[in-house]
């Protein structure tokens, strides 16, 4: 591990929440120069980072076991720890409730423990994904429960993260949007975020940074959704979504190439435009965009279970058939398998009575609604057994050659096989067929 300025220790960093976000963080922290006191209250995790063991992919063992061995990252479930701490950084989960409206219970739970905390001259950031208003109507008071002012003896700052698993640049090169409660707030989120990462944004308010967040997000909810809905129109018309993007993508300006897949999924795309969509019936606004596109995203594992559906007609129904699921994380080349689609058309095709298996390379284990499936090992007889595959997820080391040889059919959701010959059939989603 490669630390800058080794002779400049910066102080100490705490962050609550050492997940997809906090961990990454940590470590672009450290590498800086600072230490870090890393706070999360499931234990598995601690244990697993005190015994120098990564659970997040781009951060492996032994840089995690130098941390813990030079006093770099001290990580601890005790968030009296954090009374050390010069600036404090929380990064848990906003998650959705059951009825799609905003969790703030774990952010709500974080201020109520960290509040008896706080000291003077302290700066609390809030990273975590919200909606528009959650720093100064939540965190701010909860905050001044401990009785110091905010922008006067302590500072509250928020910059949404901007984690993207698998992705070639590196966290500090993501230009980083900062907002402060007060202008004083501001200037020391600045200070310490311009030691960290190349580029710092600064904007007017917390509100504004907040919704920068979700604007980004449901940009991206939008038009996954929007181009979901034109490869069924292909289908229907048939015609080759893939070659018509392809074409499309040609234009130097004007047109941002979007592809077709079984939903969006991970804890960002489709939760962040919900929690603007909540805060906007707040002003009697509804996003038409936003309700569509949810809409539209939701139904995709259904549209994929009519597309299998399809080439069994002859048999009735798709009872006891064999089918094999390749991929299940959300994205490609990475182990999140959060709010994945996957899980939605894994359920649907066992209440169809078929025989449902799945590999993954990263997820060795997926939570259903009543059970845990397993990966499960790939081989040349399994293939064979198989009614069809289907490719959810377009991992790099995806063995296609050998799904094409021995697979009777393959529902090919991603493009993954193009090019490539075939004893199997292919079905494309939006492929015209």
């Amino acid at each position: 591990m490669k630390i800058e300025n080794e002779s400049d220790v910066n102080g100490k960093v705490g962050i609550i929440g050492l997940g997809f976000v906090g961990l990454p963080l940590a470590f672009t922290i450290i590498r800086k120069g600072f230490r870090v006191i890393g706070i999360d209250l499931d234990e598995s995790k601690t244990m697993k980072l005190n015994n120098g063991k990564s659970y997040i992919q781009d951060i492996d063992d032994e840089e995690i076991q130098i941390a813990i061995d030079s006093g770099a990252l001290i990580v601890s479930n005790n968030y009296s720890d954090l009374r050390e701490a010069d600036s404090i950084i929380i990064c848990v989960p906003t998650p959705l409730t059951p009825r799609h409206t905003p969790d703030l219970s774990y952010l709500m739970d974080t201020c109520n423990r960290l509040f008896p905390l706080l000291r003077k001259g302290q700066l609390v950031i809030l990273e975590s994904s919200t909606y528009p208003g959650t720093t100064v109507e939540v965190v701010k008071p909860l905050i001044e429960r401990s009785g110091l002012k905010v922008g006067k003896h302590i500072f509250i700052a928020y910059s949404p993260e901007r984690i993207d698993p698998g992705n070639k640049l590196s966290i500090r090169e993501i230009p980083k949007v900062v907002s402060g409660v007060t202008e004083h707030c501001l200037a020391k989120v600045s200070h310490l975020y311009r030691q960290i990462f190349d580029r710092i944004v600064p904007v007017s308010t917390t509100q504004a940074a907040e919704t920068t967040k979700l604007l980004e997000n449901t940009f991206r909810l939008i038009n996954i959704s929007f181009i979901n809905e034109f490869a069924q129109m292909c289908d229907r018309m048939s015609l080759d979504v893939w070659e018509i993007i392809d074409a499309a993508s040609t234009k130097p300006y004007g047109f941002t190439a979007f592809y077709p897949g079984p939903g969006v999924g991970g804890h960002c795309i489709p939760v962040d435009p919900l929690y603007l969509q909540w805060k906007a019936r707040a002003y009697g606004i509804e996003s038409q965009f936003i309700n569509l596109s949810h809409q539209v995203n939701i139904t995709m594992p259904a549209y994929i279970l009519e597309l299998i559906q399809s080439q069994f007609r002859s048999s009735g129904s798709l009872s006891e058939m064999n089918i094999l699921l390749y991929g299940v994380a959300y994205k490609k080349d990475t182990p999140d398998a959060r709010e994945s689609p996957a899980i939605a058309l894994i359920q649907s095709l066992i209440e169809e009575g078929a025989r449902v298996t799945y590999h993954d390379p990263y997820v060795p284990l997926l939570s259903l609604d009543h059970t845990i499936m397993s990966s499960v090992e790939i081989t040349e007889n399994m293939l064979s057994s198989m009614d069809c595959v289907v490719i959810l997820t377009d991992h790099t080391q995806a063995p296609l050659a050998s799904i094409l040889k021995y697979a009777p059919l393959v529902f090919d959701i991603r493009n993954a096989t193009k090019g490539m010959k075939s004893d199997a059939k292919i079905i494309k989603l939006g492929g015209g067929h």
